[in-house]
């Protein structure tokens, strides 16, 4: 049985001259002019723009009814081009639409204009739970083959706003609905999937606002194929003309196996080959018998071009099929054949991956091994990385080689660090905690090197899962845990600048340190519990806790990220004020001080500042910048940095640099010796014996 599987999507790339001439195979977005008009009525466009076309200018226009929803124009050299759509007649109701006929009930799709759900509330991911109550129809209706919504997405327009529509309901239903995906399921979900994948929509897909919706609907197919249960034969599960899907079973004693595919990309060209091997070698890592699924798409890779969606550093044309893979998870490497569209003998072949999580291209994924007129050959090995320590912050993580390596050097060297820590503070404890206020500081040090340990493990584990079907329910509680723990690193960090205020403000009357004791732990342990319990309950019920694909807090359906962001930040402004407050209580100005004097009042305020900063969190004030969307590589880079390693400084700041920890270890070091050098005299000394004889008598 397989727990776990890895998903190649795999392409070609025909390296273009800048100055030779990129075929069109498909209207762009500058291309509307007269062809606008012809297809207004298959668009539900009411009419261009009026008015004076300056550049740089928009205007939009309401759609046509039956549809809801607007088009936007933008005014360039003068003239109104289309540049978005949202035209959708596509609603909840229209996809279960009754029609009693002989008294049989059939689903029908609706085009009357009469839905109160405007395309805007359709599209908006605040109010997913639109699509989601399909998903709760379809497990009335249709649960065994999802065959009632399929009358009613074939017979919509393709519109811009109905592509949408249909990539966010086959979202859901891969997230939703995607339990014991049998061949009828599979066949369902290629036929929805096909009907905005079809070559003469192609267009159409780049005025959908949201660019990253070909990413989703690539991620969708793949997720929901990985939950698919196949028999012992071969088989063809869905052959749609622009998405094909194979199974089969594979075990140690299979030898090398390959799925074959062909598929028409243009008119007029014959089809195009495909072919996906698995290594004999690689086929003897496996446990115990298991399957193998592949999928190809003829269009796919155009689409996400017409998308926008390639790597700026990949500025080529897609030149073959993209294949999918969902391999068991003991395999790592796959070969795979593409024939070339284009044969010209300047075509050269790159062979490249999609990173899901990015929504581009990476050509670390892939080697192409043979590169002739007609077809390549790629290898392709799954690497599992790290996720970004960013993502902690940012609504989407930047999948980034820097980054992967920073984030596993960081928290391995942070893990380290933390122990170390911890031992050192068990090691002194006696010596260094001998009133309440030094006390509640080595406790403070103690729970915040703690939960920065248990939160970065957590961290690690996360990255071994995903928000996919098969692993979904351990990646909530993995996130939660992960949310739990990072939430009690700042609430103690939080308690530690409070401490140090105390220390500052209230000299005369002091606290019990039973009742300090009980508020510290309160806080620290007790608030984060709350926020991240109120936060899961919130959320998972609409299965918008955590991400697709990281086990980290949601932001695209939930906005969950807030439930750490807020906290977080707001504890870094509070201990920022904390810091300023210790800076300025260490200036002590003096009558007719010299320079020498403020050198050394300035060198003590930065050797403050420089200690608390780790220590009360203050690095994670940048991640206001990875908040941004678009934000610079460089901005996660520099978080990643000054965060992954944490635990480092807080060893180095928190620890090393305290002189009466310093000296306490010392003294300890120090009686760990003499107790070995007094126990190796008594046991060597030969006098010792002597004297004991003599004492005896």
């Amino acid at each position: 049985m397989v727990s776990a599987v890895i998903t190649f999507c795999c392409l070609l790339f025909l390296a273009t001259e800048c100055c030779h001439q990129r075929p069109k195979l498909h209207l762009k977005v500058g291309d509307i002019t007269q062809g606008l008009k012809e297809k207004s009525k298959t668009r539900g466009f009411q009419g261009q723009c009026q008015g004076i076309c300056m550049n740089g200018s928009g205007c939009k226009q309401s759609c046509e009814k039956p549809f809801r929803g607007e088009i936007g124009f933008t005014c360039n050299n003068k003239r109104w081009q289309k540049s978005i759509e949202t035209c959708t007649s596509l609603t909840v109701q229209t996809l279960f639409q009754v029609m009693e006929t002989s008294g049989v009930s059939v689903y029908e799709p609706s085009l009357a204009g009469g839905s109160r759900f405007s395309s805007t509330m359709l599209l908006n991911p605040a109010n997913e739970e639109l699509i989601e109550s399909a998903a709760q129809g379809i497990r009335k209706k249709c649960p065994d083959d999802y065959a009632c919504i399929i009358n009613g997405v074939k017979s919509s327009e393709p519109t811009s706003g109905n592509i949408a529509f249909v990539v966010q309901l086959l979202k859901n239903i891969s997230m939703q609905l995607s339990a014991n995906v049998n061949r009828r399921k599979m066949q369902s979900f290629s036929t929805m999937a096909n009907h905005v994948l079809d070559r003469s929509v192609i267009s159409n897909w780049a005025f959908i606002p949201e660019r990253s919706t070909s990413s989703v609907l690539l991620q969708s197919v793949n997720s929901f194929a990985k939950n698919l249960t196949i028999g012992d034969e071969p088989e063809n599960i869905a052959d749609e003309p622009f998405l094909q899907t194979k199974a089969f079973r594979v075990s140690h004693n299979t030898q090398g196996k390959s799925f074959n595919f062909s598929m028409r990309v243009t008119d007029g060209q014959e089809d195009v080959q495909g072919v996906v091997f698995i290594p004999w070698k690689e086929l003897q890592k496996l446990p115990a018998p298991s399957q193998a699924i592949s999928i190809a798409f003829s269009t796919l890779g155009e689409i996400l071009e017409e998308a926008h969606l390639q790597n700026e550093s990949f500025p080529r044309q897609v030149n073959g099929l993209v294949l999918s893979v969902i391999l068991p998870e003991n395999l790592k490497q796959v070969l795979l054949t593409f024939e070339k569209i284009n044969k010209s003998n300047n075509a050269k072949a790159q062979c490249v991956g999609w990173h899901s999580r990015n929504r581009r291209w990476v050509k670390e994924a892939c080697e192409t091994t043979v590169d002739v007129m007609d077809k390549a050959m790629c290898r392709c090995n799954y690497t599992n990385f790290l996720m970004s320590f960013s993502i902690l912050m940012s609504p989407k993580t930047l999948a980034n080689k820097t980054l992967d390596y920073i984030t596993c050097i960081g928290l391995s060297i942070s893990i380290l660090s933390l122990i170390l820590c911890l031992i050192i503070e068990i090691t002194v404890w006696s010596q260094v905690t001998v009133t309440e206020i030094s006390y509640m500081r080595h406790v403070c040090i103690v729970n915040i090197a703690t939960s920065l340990l248990i939160a970065n493990v957590w961290f690690i584990i996360a990255s071994f899962f995903d928000g996919t079907a098969r692993s979904y329910n351990w990646c909530v509680a993995v996130t939660f845990f992960s949310h739990y723990f990072y939430l009690s690193l700042f609430f103690w960090m939080l308690i530690k600048a409070l401490l140090i205020l105390y220390g500052i403000l209230i000299v005369f009357r002091r606290m019990m340190k039973s009742a300090m004791m009980a508020t510290a732990f309160s806080v620290g342990y007790g608030c984060p519990l709350v926020i991240a319990a109120i936060t899961v309950a919130v959320t998972e019920p609409r299965k918008a806790y955590v991400r697709p694909q990281a086990c980290w807090l949601n932001w695209d359906n939930s906005k969950a990220l807030l439930a750490f962001v807020i906290p977080a930040l707001t504890i870094v402004a509070v201990n920022l004020i904390v810091v300023f407050v210790v800076a300025v209580n260490t200036r002590r100005p003096s009558i007719g001080s010299s320079k020498s004097q403020d050198m050394v009042t300035i060198m003590r305020i930065s050797k403050n500042v420089a200690i608390l900063t780790p220590l009360l969190g203050l690095t994670w004030g940048f991640g206001i910048a990875t908040l941004i969307d678009g934000s610079s590589l460089l901005l996660h880079i520099i978080f990643a940095l000054l965060n992954a390693f944490q635990g480092f400084f807080i060893l180095l700041f928190g620890t090393i640099l305290d002189q009466k920890t310093r000296e306490a270890l010392k003294v300890r070091m120090s009686s760990l010796k003499g107790t070995s050098r007094t126990e190796e005299n008594s046991t060597y000394n030969p006098n010792n014996g002597s004297k004991l004889v003599a004492r005896s008598r």
